[in-house]
């Protein structure tokens, strides 16, 4: 399969929105009647401050009854294999793998340079490891470090790593074109035209939330398309207040809902939710409204067994 053009990109992913017609909009509104749009929480735990944040994060998704999945990172989860083990071993979470330590399997523009392919296994194989070493259950999707604009497409060795350590699902495509944000409401993919129709890619949407609130401190930069496919999701400035944050998120919701998408999830980080919000009013005012709009909570382990047709896990 061939690199995807910005264009290209564009024209597939933005629904109701430009270039898109209204007998596509029509056909997509009634799917969404006929079957509920999937919603999952997901959390890229990769610090030492994501245990406190955990802490808050889970007890608003056990008031909430609200599934997640959790993407650790290896050398975080060995700094406290047992208070994760406590805290996140629950039928309501998935635990899958961040791999080890956040190094980069393909080029990012903004996060550096790909590793060698053994430093490549070592991220993998050992992430992968420490979940099913502290939680004693299967780890069957992965997460890389920032994600890519291409997923991993044209990346045959990683995929196939990713095949030998027996990782089904992966979730790296979390940036929109030319490394642009917010990321497309893409729908899941397999790697077929790679060779490996087994392994599927099912993507984030929105924003990198830390970004959002220059908890990186890059500053302003260049992130977003001109013109954007999604201007309301474009603030005017860096979030001050939780409900800055949900108004970006419902923006997201909204439109996979309207549109029928079969599933949206959001980008977000423990330690970055609790800096700016350690009241976690974003989380409640974004789950209320999943809740509103009857979206259907789940995993992404649940998502992949829907899509892959496999049994259920």
């Amino acid at each position: 399969m061939h690199n995807i053009s910005r264009r290209d990109f564009i024209r597939s992913t933005v629904v109701c929105g430009i270039g898109a017609s209204v007998l596509s909009c029509q056909s997509n509104i009634r799917n969404s009647r006929q079957k509920k749009t999937r919603y999952i929480a997901a959390y890229d735990t990769e610090s030492p401050d994501c245990l406190a944040a955990c802490r808050k994060i889970v007890e608003v998704h056990r008031r909430f009854e609200m599934p997640a999945t959790f993407f650790m990172l290896g050398r975080t989860l060995d700094a406290n294999p047992a208070e994760y083990r406590e805290l996140l071993d629950d039928p309501l979470f998935e635990i899958a793998t961040h791999t080890y330590s956040h190094r980069m399997l393909r080029d990012n523009d903004f996060c550096g340079s790909a590793i060698s392919l053994e430093e490549k296994r070592k991220e993998i194989f050992k992430g992968k490891d420490a979940v099913e070493r502290v939680f004693e259950r299967p780890c069957i999707g992965l997460r890389p470090g920032c994600g890519f604009d291409n997923a991993l497409i044209g990346e045959p060795a990683v995929l196939e790593l990713l095949r030998q350590a027996g990782i089904q699902y992966v979730s790296s495509l979390l940036w929109g074109p030319d490394y642009s944000l917010p990321a497309m409401l893409r729908e899941p993919f397999n790697y077929k035209d790679e060779g490996f129709p087994e392994i599927w890619e099912l993507p984030g949407h929105g924003w990198h939330e830390n970004l959002l609130k220059d908890h990186n401190k890059w500053g302003p930069r260049r992130l977003t398309l001109w013109p954007s496919p999604f201007p309301e999701a474009i603030a005017g400035g860096f979030c001050k207040i939780p409900e800055d944050e949900f108004n970006i998120n419902r923006v997201f919701l909204d439109r996979a809902t309207e549109s029928g998408k079969s599933f949206v999830s959001l980008i977000w980080h423990p330690w970055s939710l609790d800096k700016f919000d350690p009241d976690m009013k974003m989380l409640e005012l974004t789950f209320a409204h999943v809740r509103r709009l009857g979206l259907e909570p789940c995993t992404y382990a649940r998502l992949y067994e829907s899509v892959s047709g496999v049994a259920k896990l």
